[in-house]
């Protein structure tokens, strides 16, 4: 990893250096101490530009999703560039033994599906937030239906919450987790080590929808600005360019949940 993409340090000065995130998460140091010598020894890792991720203070990392090892993937990215990674996940996962432990104990956060397109999944991290936390959240709620693994339409749940918390919203990409899993799949290959890619954007100015929560058209344009520039960042990382127009599911006759 180059020094750009190193954990910064706070500036030296005559007030105390606050303590780091990671310091206060002992629960994480252990699952890193699990997952990390696994995943390193089957990834090549490159992150680009991971300056751009705030070192303290609350936000909202928004990223692409196409395979179930998403998470796993965009959590360490955030470890290795310093912050501690908290999902929203489905609450039946919670009810799973062991796993509900787990993840309970490294702050996930439990979100009931079927809630409908228009509440605020996010909600629930509210708390996070206020804490000075970041929090990852999938604007896409699903894996993407795009047939070239794209970004496809977002929900509006991302946008909401950042402008009602005063809080930035960060975008990131990432490709090379299909190496490792394939879409709906459940076989992860950790033979042979992947390359996989990461690279971090600037905020993304949501000015435009402040004061306009209660207006559908301007979230949606809000919404469609946040993964139009998620897919920017996929194509600096594919090298290609991606679709001037987002995937949307409902116009293929694809479902919103589960494999179409």
């Amino acid at each position: 990893m180059s020094a750009s993409d190193r954990p910064a340090e706070a500036s030296a000065g005559p007030s105390r250096r606050p303590r780091s995130e990671r310091l206060r998460t002992p629960f994480f140091w252990l699952l890193a101490a699990i997952v990390l010598p696994v995943m390193n020894a089957s990834v090549r890792w490159r992150i680009v530009d991971g300056h751009k991720l705030p070192k303290q203070g609350a936000f909202i990392l928004v990223t692409n999703h196409y395979t179930q090892i998403d998470p796993v993937v965009t959590g360490i990215a955030m470890w290795k560039l310093g912050r501690v990674p908290r999902f929203l996940a489905k609450a039946s996962l919670f009810r799973v033994p062991g796993l509900g432990a787990i993840m309970r104990a490294s702050g996930q956060i439990p979100v009931e599906r079927g809630a409908g397109r228009g509440a605020d999944p996010l909600a629930a991290a509210g708390h996070l937030l206020a804490e000075g936390n970041a929090v990852i959240i999938y604007p896409e709620g699903t894996l993407t239906r795009e047939p070239d693994l794209w970004p496809m339409r977002g929900r509006a749940g991302a946008v909401r919450a950042a402008v009602e918390h005063g809080i930035p919203i960060i975008p990131m990409a990432h490709w090379g987790s299909q190496g490792l899993m394939a879409r709906y799949g459940r076989r992860i290959s950790l033979f042979q080590r992947k390359p996989v890619q990461i690279i971090i954007g600037d905020p993304i100015d949501l000015g435009a929808v402040a004061g306009r929560m209660h207006d559908k058209t301007a979230l949606e344009s809000a919404s469609a600005q946040v993964m139009h520039e998620i897919a920017r960042l996929l194509g600096e990382l594919r090298g290609e360019t991606p679709p001037a127009e987002l995937w949307d599911p409902a116009k293929h006759d694809q479902k919103e949940t589960g494999r179409p």
